[in-house]
């Protein structure tokens, strides 16, 4: 072998030409390296939007999109290396765009049609491989287009090197871009969809340089019916905001009824006229102990970590006049959607902030809070760093020596979740009872529980009064009951908080 071969590689036809290999400038093969690079950011991390409705946004989802488009990745990177090798790679470039714009157009079509169907292995299929197909052809352009730009040994580490490092800087423009900017601006089927036709349109001028594009019009038209199939797809949501998929029901009880539904999970009822109408027992639970906690009538100082459908900040408004509420819900689309759908007129005395809640406690001045609400649940999911004993500590600092500090929790299976909140809770709070459904008290279900945690006695006989009269039917366990609940569950930390799973119908 001499020491230039400018060939770069035998193909099944012959030798690709160096004429072959030139027609590719330095600055058109960076293009398509760092575009394609980009697509692959934006095809995953849409895909953890898309998925949410369905698995949640959970370490599970996250790890299971992740792992696809790695796969996907290494796949079209041994798989576009050795297709190279093999047929002369100019004639690779325009199908590999094209098809994985096609691809990628159809994904919203494919997740929520098989979604539509119920079946769940359909689901999992259409999910791993609208990951794995687009994630794996544009992986293919990077090694394909190194070996057009080499046109002699000589500068083989200069051209691997200098592409793999545009390839890197747009992956990270597409993750850049993706989370900061289309998210919240564009609905996932716009960014799929737009996205499919850029990378087709790349296709079609690929294809007419090389004087191959005549082909490109039935993959134009395969992309725009895949575009309208995404957009007439059942998208279940009536909002996509920048962490889930909304919905709002009306109740076919009672007109007036909203319902709030995040991720599929029903999160808030509200009464469009009436805040003190509280439907689902878990806040019943809650406003029967604040009821009760506090003199009737009188106006306390109040925290709301999760804003939700602002059931609680409406109603302690409405039968406590003077209180002052702050609610921490991250979710501006459901601030949103909580004054546009909802009819929510927020007083004086409701301040809600756009904010993560965990930096929100950390702020909270020390003593300066009569109650606090936790209610932050996201659709199927939770946010584990409000569950650690260090939030927890927070809230204990911010809350004066009668605070009381109410919190829900949903769990299902052998609700080793909820056992951890309540271990870690009792951590940082002399008073601890646990409130909820004597069936899944006793492990028979899953569902809502509400921790109440003090440093001074609830009278918990007059809110189970209350509960009674609401009709809920909820028991309490405390004192050596409780902890015999609890038993060896584990203290959640910053360090060590596992709550996905902990939630998993096996947790442990």
């Amino acid at each position: 072998m001499t020491g230039e071969d400018r060939s770069g590689a035998r193909s099944g036809t012959g030798e690709t030409s160096t004429d072959e290999s030139s027609e590719l400038r330095a600055k058109a093969a960076a293009a398509l390296v760092f575009g394609s690079s980009a697509a692959v950011l934006v095809v995953e991390i849409v895909a953890l939007r898309l998925l949410a409705p369905h698995y949640g946004l959970t370490l599970e989802t996250s790890t299971f999109v992740i792992g696809t488009a790695l796969a996907a990745i290494a796949a079209g990177s041994w798989g576009g290396g050795r297709a190279a090798d093999l047929v002369p790679p100019r004639r690779l470039l325009g199908p590999l765009l094209g098809i994985s714009g096609v691809a990628a157009a159809a994904t919203p079509f494919m997740v929520r049609g098989a979604a539509a169907t119920g079946d769940a292995s359909l689901l999992l299929l259409a999910a791993t491989l609208t990951i794995l197909v687009p994630g794996a052809l544009l992986s293919a352009v990077t090694p394909v287009t190194i070996k057009l730009r080499l046109t002699s040994l000589h500068e083989t580490g200069t051209v691997v090197g200098r592409l793999s490092g545009i390839g890197t800087v747009g992956a990270i423009a597409g993750t850049v871009i993706t989370g900061f900017v289309l998210i919240s601006h564009v609905p996932v089927s716009g960014i799929l969809v737009g996205l499919g036709i850029a990378l087709v349109v790349t296709s079609a001028v690929v294809q007419v340089r090389s004087r191959r594009g005549r082909r490109d019009v039935l993959v134009a038209a395969v992309v725009g019916l895949a575009g309208i199939g995404a957009v007439a797809a059942p998208g279940g949501c009536d909002v996509e905001t920048t962490y889930h998929c909304l919905v709002v029901e009306t109740d076919p009880a009672r007109a007036t009824g909203r319902i709030l539904m995040l991720d599929g999970v029903r999160h808030s009822y509200v009464d469009l006229e009436d805040p003190t109408y509280l439907d689902f027992e878990y806040v019943q639970t809650m406003a029967s102990v604040i009821d009760t906690a506090f003199p009737p009538g009188a106006s306390v100082r109040a925290y709301h970590l999760g804003g939700g459908g602002l059931t609680l900040p409406r109603y302690l408004e409405e039968v406590r006049p003077g209180t002052r509420s702050r609610v921490s819900e991250i979710d501006a689309g459901v601030v949103r959607v909580d004054t546009e759908r909802l009819g929510q007129d927020l007083g004086d005395g409701i301040d809600v902030r756009v904010e993560d809640g965990r930096l929100a406690v950390e702020d909270l001045e020390a003593r300066s809070l009569d109650l606090v609400v936790g209610d932050a649940f996201g659709g199927v999911s939770v946010p584990w760093h409000l569950t650690t004993v260090e939030a927890v500590g927070g809230i204990r600092r911010a809350l004066d020596h009668d605070g009381v500090y109410v919190a829900n929790l949903i769990d299902h299976g052998p609700l080793a979740f909820a056992r951890a909140a309540v271990a870690t809770t009792a951590e940082k709070f002399d008073h601890v009872v646990l409130l909820s459904d004597p069936d899944v008290l006793a492990g028979e279900d899953g569902g809502n529980l509400v921790v109440v945690a003090s440093a001074s006695p609830v009278d918990i006989p007059a809110a189970t009064e209350r509960m009674d009269e609401r009709g809920t039917g909820w028991d309490h366990l405390t004192g050596a009951a409780l902890r015999a609940w609890v038993g060896d569950a584990p203290v959640l930390t910053d360090d060590y908080a596992p709550v996905d799973q902990l939630l998993t119908p096996y947790g442990s």
